[in-house]
């Protein structure tokens, strides 16, 4: 029975053994199979529908480089807002790793269930290629790509031109968000798309948008120029077209969002189109006028007048209402208004300006540029009052010397050479200023002498001006108003200092001549040669003596150094700048106490050295004041060639 029972399970377990030996045998056979035929890349696998399935490692790269590189390498369209831009992949930091994406798409494992498992698998597998992505590069091309389809929000404004209306359209901001836009191009490269990648972006809106604009249009800018409006000034008809409105008319966005206009009411009144016949209508205000007697009072010779005159806010207030209105509506009254003289009568007087404080004079030859330039800095200058502690400022007061300020060409030396410059001819008055303000005993703060001695004016007492370097300012310390006369005519120049003394004379030193230096010689050749006298150059020191009831009270003293004036001569000779007066020409006749005739061009400045310049603008702009116990100051020439040529 043992042996029986013994079979009998043995028998049971054997069958299944059996079977499972079949199944061993089928699979081994499937498995071995699988591993012949099966590569390392399963069937049904593909990249962006490149089927790679079946192949090896090499086949499946050769293949994915084949089919998908010119896509790889094929300019992005990138679209940014509005705009679109290309560019290509690398540029962008971006390609398509195959050796990666192979790795991805290769069999996970070789065991017989997973092998005999992929020769039944039926289902398609597709693998995501491997984007790199250098954000370097990525970074800095985004940038680029931003700054150049970037835009400013634009608000809808109207424009006015040649007397019509014309809106500009609002534009919506457009920035480019940087950050998210990497991560867009990284997603999107070797996608199918039906158009450019848009890239995000942040908009602004505009303040001032199309409704707005439209708005503003109809209901101001195309009825304020629709035609001209007529006003009525001092019984006269002025009419002002829309060319001229539209100059100096504009529309503004106001703290709620709306266009409102703005009319530039001085620049609409300075327009010689309204100008002009404004002034034949309306008087100007004559301020008073002092002058001497003959006993070297001051009285006044004429007291001044009361002007009428149009206001700026008198021209906006008549105009901006008649703008939206059409026909005879367009027409209004414009009033005039009293204006008082700055200096009348009454005022001189009560300011103290009673007498004669100083007065010099200079003569020269009659030219052209001369009375031109002297008479336009003299028309500046004349009527100035300068108050007790206020600084007075020649290149303040006369301004650039520029056609557009009423000046012309005039003949100056820089560098030995003769030159054409506006201004010419204005150091006369700068020399005759200094000396008014030398005897008048006020305190210089900046005078710059000419290089070298100028035969015309006493030494050590005279001035020369350049705008942007040398500049002749003084401060009125004399505790009273200081009411500036000039006057000029074809060959003199005289400018006096009225108010009320501080002190009852001044006088005048000057000391010898010292560290006399030779001057050279020096030879030229035409057409630009001129001929040049020589004269040596020196140091002076020249001193101001305060004088009251009889005694001096104090006294300063200023030291000039002038260097050497070449003698020029020309091979062959040249012939004489037209019109230049001869160099070296000696002072007029009957000229002691003021200089004589402005240098001629043969003795103006020669160039100096950056040295000589610098101690130049150093000792003049502060060569204080000296008691008889404190060391003098030394005013060296002026500087000549810092940016600005001197005026003689």
């Amino acid at each position: 029975m043992g042996r029986v029972g013994n079979w009998t399970s043995n028998r049971r377990i054997a069958l299944p053994l059996a079977g499972g030996a079949v199944v061993l045998g089928l699979g081994g056979g499937l498995y071995v199979t699988g591993l012949v035929a099966g590569a390392d890349i399963d069937q049904g696998t593909s990249v962006l529908g490149v089927d790679i399935g079946g192949m090896s490692r090499a086949q499946a790269e050769r293949k994915l480089t084949h089919e998908l590189g010119p896509s790889a390498a094929a300019p992005v369209a990138m679209k940014i807002g509005d705009r679109v831009e290309k560019a290509d992949p690398a540029t962008l930091g971006l390609s398509l790793d195959t050796t990666a994406t192979v790795d991805h798409a290769v069999r996970t494992g070789y065991g017989p269930a997973t092998v005999i498992g992929r020769l039944f698998a039926s289902d398609d597998r597709e693998v995501q290629p491997v984007i790199r992505m250098n954000e370097q590069t990525a970074r800095a091309a985004v940038d680029r790509i931003g700054a150049a389809t970037g835009q400013q929000a634009r608000d809808g404004s109207i424009t006015f031109d040649k007397g019509a209306a014309k809106a500009v359209a609002p534009q919506q901001g457009v920035t480019l968000v940087e950050d998210r836009a990497l991560d867009t191009l990284r997603t999107a490269y070797l996608r199918p798309a039906a158009g450019p990648v848009v890239l995000p972006v942040e908009r602004t809106r505009p303040r001032i948008g199309t409704e707005e604009t439209g708005r503003a249009m109809r209901q101001f800018a195309q009825p304020a120029m629709s035609g001209p409006v007529n006003l009525n000034v001092a019984g006269q008809r002025l009419s002002i077209g829309p060319g001229v409105l539209g100059e100096h008319l504009k529309m503004r966005p106001d703290a709620q969002g709306r266009l409102v206009p703005a009319l530039d009411s001085k620049g609409l009144l300075a327009d010689p189109a309204v100008a002009r016949p404004i002034g034949e209508v309306t008087t100007a205000p004559r301020d008073a006028v002092p002058r001497l007697d003959a006993n070297g009072k001051v009285v006044i010779g004429d007291p001044g007048r009361e002007g009428r005159q149009v206001t700026e806010a008198a021209l906006g207030k008549a105009v901006l209402p008649l703008l939206t209105r059409s026909g005879e509506a367009r027409s209004g009254e414009l009033a005039t208004v009293a204006v008082q003289p700055e200096l009348s009568a009454e005022e001189a007087r009560r300011l103290g300006i009673k007498e004669k404080v100083s007065s010099f004079t200079v003569e020269f030859p009659a030219a052209p540029y001369r009375t031109t330039n002297i008479g336009r800095a003299v028309e500046l200058i004349n009527g100035s009052v300068v108050m007790p502690g206020e600084e007075w400022s020649f290149n303040r007061t006369v301004g650039e010397r520029t056609p557009e300020n009423g000046f012309v060409d005039g003949i100056m030396i820089n560098d030995g050479q003769y030159v054409k410059s506006p201004g010419g001819g204005v150091s006369a008055v700068a020399t005759t200023m200094y000396n008014a303000v030398f005897f008048a005993g006020v305190k210089p703060v900046e005078h710059g002498a000419h290089s070298f001695y100028i035969e015309r004016y006493p030494e050590g007492r005279e001035a020369t001006v350049a705008w942007g370097t040398l500049d002749l300012r003084w401060i009125n310390d004399s505790g009273h108003p200081l009411y500036i006369q000039a006057r000029s005519t074809d060959t003199s120049l005289t400018i006096s200092l009225l108010g009320t003394k501080k002190y009852d004379e001044i006088r005048a030193t000057k000391g010898p001549r010292t560290n006399v230096t030779p001057p050279a010689k020096r030879t030229g050749s035409a057409p630009t040669c001129e001929v040049q006298t020589p004269l040596e150059g020196f140091d002076v020191a020249v001193g101001r003596v305060f004088v009251q009831g009889g005694k001096e009270v104090k006294h300063e003293e200023f030291k000039t150094h002038y260097t050497p004036r070449d003698e020029v001569t020309c091979t062959p000779e040249a012939s004489p700048t037209p019109g230049a007066p001869t160099p070296g020409a000696s002072p007029a006749p009957g000229t002691s106490q003021a200089p004589g005739a402005s240098p001629a061009p043969g003795t103006q400045p020669a160039e100096q050295t950056p040295e000589t310049r610098q101690a130049a603008r150093v000792a003049q702009a502060a060569h204080a004041p000296r008691t008889p116990t404190a060391p003098s100051a030394t005013a060296v020439g002026g500087p000549l060639a810092l940016g600005g040529t001197p005026s003689h």
